[in-house]
């Protein structure tokens, strides 16, 4: 059955939207929609030979979905897989099953056995480069000292430290994963690196051990143990016990986290320190769709602190954030203020300006690149100098929106043309069988179509005067833009019943008579009709739903 399928329909063929049902549609909704359909296209209503043949290929198209989603079997493997689940390997084993639950158990039990020949070769990489940048000399010089040195009149701006982390996982065995990290650091010419590796087993859906050896040229051999437990569905603890080697000895460590789900969106956390830095530390995360709020207290020895810290969220297709906090201990107060945002698919850019007591003023720039990490600390002043602030501030502001209109925007548009015109060859062949199967059914259509508008004129019903589907632009900033619309108006008449017109939540690219005029592009669709002899007009998005007639689309007279 499943070969048989692949043989006729496209790959991206949507037998719910072509059906015009919803995808909860039950046994009678799906019939109803197939009867119609069929008595539409049977082949036995026309006469003239090309459209006989067209009538065949559309009424075997929908003959075809109504088989798939009329099965319970069939119709569960399509609602995980689409029409490529049908034929995934394993398929004569899964036949076999006999309700929609057993075929889906089957099923992700052969697409986890997929996963773990596939983790084999994965080893997520992930990595971090830090380049600390010394920049007081632009706000505090000491000129009367250096006045009469070469090249002195130039601030001069050092690199004084750099540190560079990377880790790789080695998959196993389906438990078991082995992870290999090392870093380097350097600050004023001195520096020293480590390298670490730690095995990692499942022991349980509860829980998980981590044994740990490491060595570095700074530091004698690491031994450590870190051990993570459920002990509720909403309570764990993390263990990380450690034993470092030496010339002064041995210096055993040990830190255990408590953390509780106080709610939906909130975590309470408990950690104990004991060893060279023991601190007891508490704190409050509470996460939502729109904010991040932290509050943290520490009593230890060096450092023992209050943190309360809040980011906002907007809900923006880059996903901007707004953070501040607020952090005060033994070493001063330090208040932080900064902003992130995505700047393209996998990268998103930050930045955080720092003014503490006594620690002066410096400027954070991060970069988030996939997996790796790119972070410049810039210090800029040892004081509490306005003017840094001030630099600080505005400066990245001022940076970051002329890249984002010279170098950015300009990328990511030429980026997006190049994925629409690759995703535009490669469906070419696909888009134009649907556009000649979507002519075809418009002239099938036809003789119906004139019965449905005699029927709802009698009865001064439901006429679509006329309906375009595709990329409209009404906007004066796109005005350069092309319009690329169909015209729709005989399939969405020939979809009317009982002065009723009903599309379902799907891509209407998939309905009869249709097809997608701008691959990749949004797309929408304009109905403007006559009911009751009154005109109405609509706008919906591709994947809304739309019922009309309704009183909100009548035009007004007036107008």
């Amino acid at each position: 059955m499943a070969a048989a399928l692949g043989e006729e329909v496209p790959d991206n063929e949507d037998y719910y939207s072509l059906l015009n049902v919803r995808r909860e549609a039950s046994q009678e909704e799906l019939k109803a929609a197939y009867r119609r359909l069929c008595m539409l296209y049977h082949p036995d209503k026309h006469r003239d030979p090309e459209l006989k043949t067209q009538a065949e290929r559309l009424f075997n198209l929908v003959h075809q979905a109504y088989e798939v989603l009329s099965d319970p079997q069939t119709r569960a493997i399509y609602d995980i897989y689409g029409r490529r689940g049908l034929e995934m390997e394993g398929w004569e084993v899964v036949e076999r099953k006999r309700t929609p639950a057993e075929i889906r158990e089957e099923f992700e039990r052969l697409q986890r056995e997929r996963e773990e020949r596939r983790l084999q070769q994965r080893t997520n990489p992930k990595g971090t480069i830090s380049v600390g940048i010394d920049a007081t000399d632009l706000f505090d010089r000491y000129d009367e000292e250096y006045e009469d040195v070469p090249g002195s009149s130039f601030p001069q701006i050092e690199i004084n430290k750099m540190h560079i982390s990377q880790s790789i996982e080695a998959p196993l065995t389906a438990t078991d994963t082995a992870i290999l990290s090392g870093n380097l650091s350097t600050q004023n010419g001195n520096g020293g690196g480590s390298i670490n590796l730690a095995l990692r087993r499942v022991t349980s859906a509860k829980g998980w051990g981590e044994l740990e050896f490491g060595a570095g040229d700074l530091q004698g051999p690491l031994f450590g143990l870190k051990i993570f437990r459920n002990l509720t569905p909403r309570c764990f603890i993390t263990t990380n016990c450690a034993l470092q080697f030496s010339s002064r000895g041995i210096r055993p460590g040990l830190t255990t986290v408590l953390a509780r789900n106080l709610d939906k969106n909130t975590m309470g956390y408990l950690q104990w320190r004991w060893g060279i830095q023991s601190a007891m530390n508490t704190s409050i995360v509470r996460d939502t769709k729109t904010s991040h709020f932290t509050v943290a207290l520490q009593l230890g020895i060096p450092h023992s602190f209050m943190m309360v810290s809040y980011q906002h969220k907007f809900q923006d297709e880059d996903q901007t954030r707004v953070k501040g906090s607020l952090k005060a201990g033994f070493f001063g107060t330090i208040v932080e203020y900064g902003a992130e945002r995505k700047i393209s698919r996998h990268s998103i850019l930050g930045a955080t300006v720092s003014v503490g007591v006594p620690q002066g003023v410096s400027l954070k720039i991060k970069l988030n690149r996939a997996s790796q990490t790119y972070f410049f600390p810039v210090h800029l002043t040892d004081q509490l100098l306005p003017s840094a602030v001030f630099y600080a501030t505005v400066g990245p502001l001022v940076i970051y929106f002329a890249m984002h209109r010279l170098i950015i925007k300009p990328y990511l548009r030429a980026q997006k043309e190049r994925e629409l015109e690759k995703q535009r060859e490669s469906t070419a062949s696909d888009m134009l069988q649907k556009k000649q199967e979507a002519e075809a059914a418009v002239r099938l259509m036809q003789e119906s179509v004139r019965r449905i508008i005699e029927a709802e004129e009698a009865r001064m019903g439901l006429i679509v005067v006329n309906a375009w589907y595709g990329k409209f632009v009404n906007d004066n900033s796109r005005k350069n833009e092309k319009v690329k619309v169909i015209d729709v108006t005989v399939p969405l008449q020939c979809l009317v019943k009982d002065s009723k017109l009903i599309l379902t939540e799907a891509s209407k690219a998939g309905l009869p008579g249709f097809y997608d005029p701008c691959v990749g592009e949004e797309k929408s669709l304009k109905v403007l009709y006559q009911f009751r002899g009154v005109l109405h007009q609509v706008m919906s998005a591709d994947n809304e739903a739309l019922r009309i007639p309704k009183q909100s689309h009548r035009i007004d007279a007036d107008g």
